[in-house]
């Protein structure tokens, strides 16, 4: 019964394949829509995924996300080196700060101070200069990314010069670094200078970086950080999920993208359920002969579920394909934010499963009450 299944579906090529692009048009917007979404998001939390080391963020109570900054006293370095189960902290400095380059044009930098002694929360993807380089007077690192939006179509160069704060900085080496939301160029350099560099304030200590003793689980130390000094610690996953929330729940990005994996949704449902409604009544004496032969009703739709599940099965995966190989080809021509993880999968799976439901529902009511003796009419 499959294999006869298989066969109407396909004998009207027209209708098939208008059944298959509804399902795919759907498939194809769900997951773009929804990498997209999931890319931004991965944005928001790059710089925390940059920081590679350090188990624990300590911060302000208040502080949201990764970029509102709370700045603390550096009194509170001190406080938290003090709390037990704590192997090691150093200061972390983020901020903005406006740079004025040797051409006269002015630009807006995320500054990173790292700590002067270890350098904790350097960059991984140095591929030009050293990092011992930072410990030079003025030096300063850049991402890649920052340079060419800075000095576009112009090769790699160190040595630069331009100013923050009035004071220079001289460019001693070229980095690799996740994309940020805000967009940005990146600049790394020691703590002492990046306090410099940034417009006074009377504090100036952005995070706490630290590292819980061997064999001590960090979010039992983090909460002893909490309880002992009153501030806000969290681990590395905690801190990375923290933010995210805090764009969900703040911004208006996950409305605006339901909204357009809602119409998929619906678009795809009207389309798949009209056409595979339509095939149905085209195909109505043949199940009324197959019923007047003596087929059960159980088998009649089985035989529709497993025509919708063959449409679904095709759409699901040329959508989900089209719409990565969309996510592939945009990322190295535009800037576009695309990470699809699993769970952008299994969800289009179950919008494009409950897609072939309703469409198949259309169908089988008219199947079912359909009289064995229209095979007889003319």
């Amino acid at each position: 019964m499959l294999w006869i299944a298989w066969k109407m579906l396909v004998g009207n090529r027209v209708k098939y394949l208008g059944i298959i692009f509804g399902v795919l048009f759907a498939a194809l917007l769900i997951a773009q829509q929804s990498s997209i979404f999931c890319g931004l998001m991965f944005l928001t939390v790059s710089q925390i995924r940059d920081v590679e080391g350090p188990a624990i963020w300590v911060m302000d109570k208040n502080v949201e996300f990764i970029d509102d900054i709370k700045p603390l006293p550096d009194t509170d370095l001190f406080r938290v080196k003090g709390v037990p189960g704590v192997d090691w902290a150093v200061r972390f400095y983020k901020g903005l700060a406006r740079a004025r380059m040797e051409e006269g044009d002015f630009h807006q930098m995320i500054l990173l101070g790292l700590d002067d002694a270890t350098l904790i929360g350097a960059p991984e993807g140095l591929f030009m200069g050293a990092l011992s380089d930072l410990r030079k007077p003025d030096a300063v690192i850049m991402d890649d990314a920052g340079y060419k939006q800075i000095w576009p179509g112009e090769p790699f160069r160190l040595g630069r010069t331009f100013e923050m704060n009035d004071r220079r900085a001289v460019l001693v080496g070229i980095t690799k670094a996740s994309r940020t939301f805000q967009t940005f160029p990146i600049v790394y350099t020691r703590y002492s200078s990046a306090v410099l560099y940034a417009p006074r304030e009377r504090k100036v200590l952005s995070f706490v970086l630290a590292q819980p003793r061997p064999g001590l689980a960090a979010e039992e130390v983090c909460q002893e950080i909490t309880r002992q000094t009153g501030l806000q610690a969290l681990t590395r996953d905690e801190f990375m999920e923290k933010t995210i929330r805090h764009f969900l729940a703040k911004t208006g990005i996950p409305v605006n993208f339901a909204i357009t994996v809602l119409l998929g949704f619906i678009v795809g449902t009207a389309i798949a359920g009209q056409t595979f409604y339509l095939f149905t009544v085209e195909n109505i004496r043949q199940f009324g002969a197959l019923k007047a032969m003596g087929t059960s009703n159980w088998t009649i739709l089985m035989m529709v579920l497993a025509q919708g599940a063959q449409v679904g099965v095709i759409g699901y995966g040329l959508g989900v394909g089209l719409a990565a190989l969309f996510g592939w080809s945009s990322r190295g021509l535009t800037k576009l934010a695309f990470f699809m993880p699993w769970q952008v999968l299994v969800m289009t799976a179950i919008a494009v499963f409950l897609i072939v439901l309703l469409a198949s529902l259309l169908s089988i009511r008219r199947v079912l009450v359909v009289d064995p003796a229209i095979v007889f009419r003319g």
